[in-house]
């Protein structure tokens, strides 16, 4: 077999027990691996309760991890969220997948909950539960530290111990499987890492077309202005947004009452690079190198983080910033809902936090004390707890992101239609709205939105599946991976079954949401982006969502998916149609 391993880790915590199993090729070519693959193997478990023991967390890699394809050198962690209730996945790069894939595994899949703290050692066919309690409580760095000594390592900090509800699990590289909790689903099982080694090379069916179809995506990639221009990721990371948000009016400030932030200047990329000294960075064997550290080693916020932690706190001091987001990767915690939660509670109480009381703040909440207590279940529940719901900014109980829905309209529906709550990354209308790529659309029109959003959401889960960054697709086309994976298998892959291979797992997704009772009803935007207009000027008027015509789209959507006007599913048997 090329690409694939054919075999899944299985663990049980609460036997102690690991072992091997095959997994059907038909599995593998039904659903590629990574997200696909993960959402494949919840079949059995998606209605549990996210803390159930039985409950499982899956990592798994794509068919192109372990290769020199760029940016794949990926994993996505599967589960149900707790903060959202929605099945959930989420991905991270650096050499924990590579090394994962390296140990003959496409998949590692963990249930079962330990009575102690514990370890997961794997070293190529070997797996082992080590005692972890001189580990309990430990923060992140500490922990890679103690650990990485026996390979890479996947870990929670004390925000997953205590159950936080958007505590990520870090790589030891400073990534982060970042959003929806799945890092309190690991410290609910006592688990405190994962430490993984491995030596296997992946196959690969036929080298010389694959090493034609690699040129072509560097080749692609050198071209675009969004990667490798002037102002593009590679060289400012992706604060490279702020000024262009900033000039688009979109920028979500003091929690989405306004879209224009005078300050954020201060936390654009040319400014991180002149204050922190930032140097290039980024995840294992990437050619991008988008993310940014200090001289140090001190990873440096990404847009989301620095916008969120700025503007829509009210908060324009730099240095107050890096810091909070260097308590996140300390505490183990995502900064969008960190921050967005702050932004809630601060509307609420009628004052948002001074920039010298985050870092208290959020030790707070990763440690559930005083008001961390509250803040620690995210903005929905503090914000319904606070008899305010309407000042939570978010879709299926996950926090929107730094991008105004009200200054482009495709990521206004893709928020509401995205499976594992509101999220940006699920179609990055943001790509052909605000950076026009591949070609541009208009950003306050929902014409022609419905179907755009259905065909990106398919590609994204295949793109998500293989598993390679978003990144690669401001250069590279679906056409050049789906080369990558023929060359690679040996099996030939087009756009269009890469495409239908998404829209399968899209579909599988939004099956299990609904099981679990979502319906359109959490399709939905908080009201204050139907009610309230953004911040207008400079030419550009920033207009409350038009609600009917956002519903006539919206509806548009169910039809071209096949789903009934309630977002469901006509078909109640879909599941069993399904490889």
């Amino acid at each position: 077999m090329h690409g694939w391993t054919g075999k899944i880790l299985k663990v049980d915590l609460a036997s102690g027990k690991t072992w091997r199993e095959d997994v059907p090729f038909e599995l593998l070519h039904a659903y590629l691996g990574g997200r696909g693959l993960g959402v494949r193997l919840m079949r059995d478990y998606f209605m549990l309760d996210p803390f159930a023991p039985e409950m499982p967390l899956i990592f798994a890699v794509g068919p192109l991890c372990g290769t020199v394809a760029p940016t794949a050198a990926r994993l996505t962690v599967v589960s149900r969220s707790p903060l959202t209730g929605t099945i959930y996945d989420c991905s991270a790069g650096g050499r924990f997948a590579w090394r994962l894939k390296a140990a003959g595994v496409d998949a590692l899949f963990i249930t079962g909950q330990s009575a102690q703290p514990v370890v997961l050692a794997i070293n190529d066919d070997q797996a082992e539960l080590l005692p972890a309690g001189e580990l309990w409580g430990k923060a992140v760095p500490d922990t890679v530290s103690a650990l990485s000594g026996g390979g890479s390592v996947a870990c929670i900090g004390p925000a997953g111990e205590n159950g936080v509800l958007y505590a990520n699990i870090m790589m030891g590289e400073g990534n982060s499987v970042g959003r929806g909790g799945l890092g309190a689903v690991m410290g609910r099982k006592k688990l405190k890492a994962v430490i993984v080694d491995g030596d296997r090379a992946t196959a690969v069916a036929d080298q010389s077309r694959f090493d034609h179809a690699r040129q072509d995506v560097m080749r692609l990639f050198r071209a675009s202005p969004v990667i490798f221009g002037e102002l593009g990721i590679a060289e400012y990371g992706t604060p490279a947004l702020v000024d262009l948000m900033r000039q688009r009016r979109m920028a979500p400030t003091e929690n989405f009452r306004k879209t224009v932030f005078p300050d954020s200047g201060n936390y654009s990329g040319p400014a991180i690079r002149k204050a922190c000294g930032a140097k290039k960075d980024g995840c294992f064997g990437c050619p991008i190198q988008c993310k940014k550290s200090t001289p140090q080693g001190e990873p440096l916020p990404e847009y989301e983080t620095v916008s969120h932690f700025g503007a829509l706190n009210g908060i324009a001091d730099l240095h107050a910033i890096v810091k909070a987001n260097t308590l996140c990767n300390e505490l183990g915690l995502d900064t969008i809902t960190a921050a967005a939660t702050l932004a809630a509670w601060g509307e609420a109480k009628g004052r948002f936090p001074a920039a010298e009381e985050v870092a208290s703040l959020l030790a707070d909440i990763a440690h559930r004390r005083g008001e961390g207590e509250l803040l620690s279940l995210g903005s929905r529940r503090v914000a319904e707890a606070l008899g305010l719901p309407g000042l939570s900014m978010s879709v299926k109980s996950l926090e929107l992101p730094a991008y105004d829905p009200r200054g482009a309209y495709g990521m206004a529906l893709a928020y509401c239609t995205s499976n594992r709550g509101g999220c940006h990354l699920r179609a990055y209308p943001i790509s052909h709205e605000i950076l026009r790529k591949p070609v541009p659309t208009d950003r306050f029109s929902f014409s022609g939105k419905a179907r755009i959003i259905k065909i990106a959401e398919d590609t994204n889960a295949a793109v998500d599946s293989l598993v390679a960054c978003k990144f690669s697709f401001f250069g590279a086309t679906i056409e050049e991976y789906a080369e990558l994976l023929s060359a690679t298998s040996g099996m030939e892959y087009s756009p269009q079954s890469l495409k239908e291979i998404g829209e399968r797992i899209y579909l599988t997704e939004r099956f299990y949401n609904c099981a679990n009772g979502f319906t359109s009803a959490d399709d939905l935007l908080p009201e204050r982006f139907y009610n309230e207009p953004g911040s207008s000027g400079e030419g550009i008027e920033i207009r409350p969502i038009d609600r009917a015509r956002f519903a006539e789209e919206l509806q548009k959507y169910y039809r071209i998916r096949g789903l009934t006007p309630e977002g469901t599913f006509a078909d109640p048997g879909f599941l069993s149609n399904q490889p």
